[in-house]
């Protein structure tokens, strides 16, 4: 896999530093931001392949360019890292469109973890997939309902991409957190609820949302018959 160009969104300094020092020594290119502003600038004008972003800024909230990015870069990869570490907090960044979320003060071994595993999952090299008109092409990342494109998260994505990989199927919360987030990855199970939750939304509109079912007290199914 590339190495990649992390932007690191933070208006700390020293977590700046920290982060720079860590994960320049892995290979990645590290971009600074200390603001809203200079965040959505760096996206604007470089080839970034995965974002870590602070929620508290001094200019606006992250929770603001998470929006922005998810309306402009839908396929970008955003981790959330933050001291806001309330549930209500994490199921909102989730929400949004954030692939991941990590809180203050955090293991640098782990965050690393976090970003290999997306950044994994990003680049798919497999054949196109088709259930009636839902058309997903892992190659280009784009998701087709006949001509009308869906605008997914990178993990609503992967999520879909191994639905469509395993219909009729169904899969525990566990099991998708490790086929889908990666095993080496500590994510809460609600966190695949809430990912559920918003990929069924993007679905609706195309009366689709029924494919993607929940088996009272085993998990998930994507199913081919609905």
């Amino acid at each position: 896999m590339k190495q990649a160009n992390i932007l690191v969104v933070e208006d700390d300094p020293g977590i700046q530093d920290m982060l720079k020092y860590s994960l320049s020594a892995e290979g990645y290119t590290l971009h600074q931001a200390f603001s809203v502003k200079e965040g959505w600038e760096v996206i604007e004008n470089k080839a970034i392949d995965l974002v870590l972003l602070d929620w508290m800024l001094p200019d606006n909230s992250g929770i603001d360019l998470l929006h922005r990015i998810r309306k402009y870069h839908s396929a970008l990869p955003v981790i959330m890292v933050t001291a806001k570490s309330e549930e209500d907090d994490r199921i909102l960044g989730l929400d949004v469109g954030a692939d991941d979320y990590v809180t203050k003060p955090f293991s640098v071994r782990e965050l690393s973890a976090r970003i290999q595993a997306i950044l994994r999952r990003s680049m798919p090299d497999e054949q196109p997939l088709q259930i009636g008109d839902l058309y997903l092409d892992p190659v280009s990342h784009r998701v087709k309902v006949n001509e009308a494109a869906l605008e997914l998260s990178p993990t609503e994505f992967r999520l879909l991409h191994y639905f469509m990989s395993h219909t009729d199927r169904v899969f525990t919360r566990t099991q998708l957190l490790d086929q889908v987030w990666g095993s080496q990855v500590y994510v809460e199970e609600r966190t695949v609820d809430v990912h559920i939750r918003r990929l069924r939304k993007q679905l609706v509109p195309y009366g689709l949302d029924s494919l993607l079912q929940t088996v009272h007290g085993s998990g998930y199914r994507f199913s081919r018959l609905a």
